[in-house]
C-alpha cells in the first residue's frame, strides 16, 4: 500500500491533475513522425506510466492516459496524437475485443534497459540501430567485448549487435581493406583486448562473447541483430572447438575437417549450410543469397512482405511486425537475406521474399528468451559502403523498415504479461 501511495503522488507530481480522457498516438499514414512516436511510447513507459500498444489498430497505435505533459512532449518532438473522452475510448476497446477483429491490445508496463554492442574505437560505418534509437530519443548504453566478459550484460534486458563478426575473421574485409589504417587498428586493438583476458586467439575470445550472449538469451534477455552479426554470431555458436580461420586471421592453419565438426544443434537460427572460409571471399557461408550465392536483384524489385499474424493469440510476431505498410523495400548488407533452405524449421519467419525463397526478418525463443534477426544493414540506404555517410533519420521520419528496429525495442516491456499458446 505504501509503494502504490508513493507512486501516485510521484505521478501527480510529474504530471500535475489528470484529465479524464486518452492520448492516443496513430500509427497509420496520419502520423508525422512514426519514428519518434516509439520515442513517445518508452518516454511514458519509463515514467512508470503503461502504454496500450493496440496491435493492428491504424498500424499498431499506442495510447495512455492525457497529461498535459505529454502532450506537450508530442508537440516538442513533432509527434502526431489525438485526445479522446475515456467513453469513446471505452468504445475502441470494444470493437478490437470482438472476436471477428484482428487485433488486441497489450500493455507495456516495464521500459527495457538496452545495451548496444559495439566497439568503442570509430570505424568506417554506422549501426542502423543507434542511429534510429538517437533518432528515438530512446536511452542504450554501448558495452563490448570487454563488458560482456566482465558479466555486465546481465544489468540489461535488450541487446543489440550489428555489422559484426564473432567468427575471429575481423569482418572478412581482408581482401580489400587489410592495407586500411582503420583494419589494422582494429585488429590490433581486439588481439590486445583478447590477450587480456587470457585468450590466445581473437577468435576464442569472440565466441566466449557469444555464449555469454547465448547464456543472457536462454535466461530470459532479448538479443536483436542485424547484417552480418546474424549469421555470423550463429556460425560461431555452431563451431564451437574447431577453427574455420584461416592463418592470415589467427596465424595457424585452418582445420581440414571442420565442415564435419559444424554442431547446428549449438546455433539459434541456421543449419546445414557451407562455410566460405577463403580471406578473399566477402561472405561467411551460404546462409546469405547475395550476389556471390547467384542471387541477382534490381533495386526497383526488392523486396519483402511481413507476414499477418492473429493478433489475440499470436502477441510476439504480431508486435513485431506493427507497420503501417506490410511491404518493406529491401536493403543490402554484407548479409542481406536468409536462403529459407538454411533456418531451422522451429524458427519463425516474420518477413520474405517468396519468390526468391529468402528470409530477410526472423524470429525465435532460447530457453526463457527470445532472438530477432534482420537482414541487410540500413533500412533507407540500399546499398550502404565501408565510409559511407550516416543516414539522415530526419529525411525519413516514417520508415516502415526502421520501425521494425523499433518494434523490438518495445516489445520486452510487455515481458510480464502471459502470452497465450
Amino acid at each position: 500500500m505504501k509503494k502504490s501511495f508513493f507512486a501516485i503522488l510521484l505521478l501527480t507530481s510529474l504530471f500535475g491533475s489528470l484529465n479524464a480522457s486518452r492520448i492516443i498516438i496513430p500509427m497509420d499514414e496520419v502520423q508525422k513522425n512514426h519514428l519518434k512516436a516509439y520515442g513517445i511510447a518508452y518516454w511514458v513507459i519509463s515514467k512508470d506510466l503503461p502504454v496500450d500498444w493496440m496491435l493492428n489498430y491504424r498500424g499498431g497505435s499506442f495510447s495512455f492516459i492525457h497529461a498535459d505533459i505529454i502532450e506537450k512532449e508530442c508537440i516538442i518532438r513533432g509527434v502526431s496524437y489525438e485526445i479522446v473522452s475515456d467513453q469513446n475510448y471505452e468504445g475502441i476497446l470494444a470493437e478490437i475485443s470482438r472476436n471477428d477483429v484482428n487485433q488486441d491490445i497489450i500493455k507495456l508496463e516495464v521500459a527495457p534497459k538496452i545495451a548496444v554492442y559495439s566497439p568503442k574505437s570509430k570505424l568506417p560505418w554506422d549501426d542502423a540501430v543507434t542511429l534510429v534509437l538517437t533518432y528515438a530519443e530512446i536511452p542504450y548504453d554501448v558495452i563490448y567485448d570487454s563488458e560482456i566478459l566482465t558479466d555486465q550484460l546481465p544489468k540489461y534486458n535488450w541487446l543489440h549487435l550489428h555489422h559484426e563478426d564473432f567468427t575471429g575473421q575481423y569482418g572478412k574485409f581482408y581482401a580489400q581493406y587489410r592495407g586500411h589504417e582503420w583494419y589494422q587498428k582494429d585488429q590490433a586493438e581486439q588481439e590486445a583486448v583478447a590477450k587480456s583476458f587470457n585468450f590466445n586467439k581473437v577468435s576464442k575470445m569472440k565466441l566466449a562473447v557469444a555464449k555469454r550472449m547465448r547464456d543472457f538469451v536462454v535466461g530470459g534477455g532479448f538479443l536483436f541483430a542485424m547484417c552480418s552479426a546474424t549469421d555470423s554470431y550463429d556460425i560461431a555458436l555452431c563451431s564451437e572447438g574447431t577453427d574455420i580461420c584461416e592463418h592470415v586471421f589467427d596465424y595457424d592453419p585452418i582445420d581440414p575437417n571442420y565442415t564435419s565438426k559444424l554442431d547446428f544443434s549449438k546455433s539459434f537460427a541456421f543449419k546445414d549450410y557451407q562455410l566460405h572460409t577463403s580471406p578473399f571471399v566477402y561472405e561467411y557461408s551460404t546462409i546469405d543469397r547475395s550476389p556471390v550465392n547467384g542471387k541477382t536483384i534490381d533495386e526497383s524489385e526488392d523486396y519483402f512482405l511481413l507476414f499477418d499474424f492473429s493478433a489475440k493469440w499470436d502477441h510476439v510476431p504480431t508486435m513485431l511486425t506493427q507497420n503501417h505498410s506490410r511491404i518493406i523495400k529491401g536493403f543490402m548488407g554484407q548479409t542481406t537475406a536468409y536462403d529459407k533452405s538454411f533456418v531451422k524449421k522451429d524458427v519463425l519467419i516474420l518477413g520474405e521474399n517468396k519468390a526468391n525463397n529468402e528470409a530477410r526478418y526472423i524470429h525465435g525463443t532460447q530457453g526463457l528468451g527470445m532472438w530477432t534477426f534482420y537482414g541487410g544493414h540500413d533500412p533507407e540506404d540500399y546499398q550502404h559502403f565501408v565510409g559511407d555517410p550516416k543516414t539522415d533519420l530526419n529525411l525519413h521520419p516514417n520508415s516502415p523498415g526502421y520501425r521494425l528496429i523499433l518494434n523490438n525495442v518495445l516489445f520486452p516491456a510487455a515481458k510480464k504479461k502471459k502470452q497465450k499458446t
